[in-house]
């Protein structure tokens, strides 16, 4: 017997900016996104928890912060800029990691979202201490599902699980980030595994305060947005018998 074949479509990025968060909504509601992560430090925090709110069937988790914006320990004192400049930070115990990402699941529950996973911005789970951290947390605040970091899937996820923690089968989406297409979309649907996979995405409206973000993801946030509500990518799912779920349906 074939084993199913079942895809989480998650959005990062949650709470960046507003048009973002409308884009990601606009994906949920036209489109196949199933799942989405949200930025306790975000600008537009609270104006997602309030789409979150009105919108129930959206899976919400938290994407755990620790390169751009601001601490939530220390109020108007900047994150590590760069994914380099965080390595120096880690080298040198100048950021104390458990505590900032424990006070950003809290915000999120505090608000009133029970998060369905974890994960992270520009993938910091990679390095040891941090996926040690989520491992951590995911135990302590009961939140089950922790992404699959991009290398050494095969140790994290023994680790992870050793934990507690559950992953996808598989996770993709990182070197297409920027660049998606119905088309590309429609051909990665066919071609999807047996098994769950989450496909990370980054949609959203490109509107002014996203132009005025620090990313560089801008007007690539407006096409994976066309390409998730396109009608040809919801035909593909349907044609290869894929399964569009959220981790609490798993």
């Amino acid at each position: 017997m074939i084993a199913p074949r079942k895809l989480i479509v998650n959005a990062d990025d949650f709470g960046f900016t507003r048009d973002v968060n409308e884009g990601i909504l606009e994906a949920h509601q036209r489109g196949i996104l199933s799942s989405t992560s949200l930025m306790a430090n975000g600008a537009a925090f609270d104006d997602a928890v309030r789409l979150a709110r009105q919108n129930r069937s959206l899976d919400v988790g938290c994407h755990l912060v620790l390169v751009g914006g601001h601490t939530l320990l220390e109020p108007g004192r900047a994150l590590p800029a760069r994914v380099r400049e965080l390595a120096a930070a880690l080298a040198f115990r100048r950021i104390r990691v458990y505590e900032e990402l424990a006070a950003q699941v809290r915000k999120i529950i505090e608000a009133g979202i029970q998060p369905t996973h974890l994960d992270t911005h520009k993938h910091t789970h990679l390095w040891p201490p941090v996926l040690k951290t989520l491992a951590r947390i995911s135990q302590e605040f009961r939140i089950p599902w922790v992404r699959l970091p991009l290398l050494w899937r095969k140790r994290s996820r023994a680790f992870l699980r050793r934990h507690g923690c559950r992953t996808t089968d598989h996770f993709a989406g990182y070197r297409m980030t920027g660049r998606w297409s119905a088309e590309e979309l429609a051909r990665f649907i066919r071609e999807l595994p047996a098994g769950a996979t989450e496909l990370m995405c980054h949609p959203g409206r490109c509107g002014p305060e996203l132009r005025s973000a620090p990313t560089r993801l801008k007007e690539s946030r407006q096409r994976e947005l066309e390409a998730l509500i396109a009608p040809e990518t919801r035909a593909a799912l349907e044609a290869a018998q894929v399964w569009l779920v959220r981790r609490r349906d798993l």
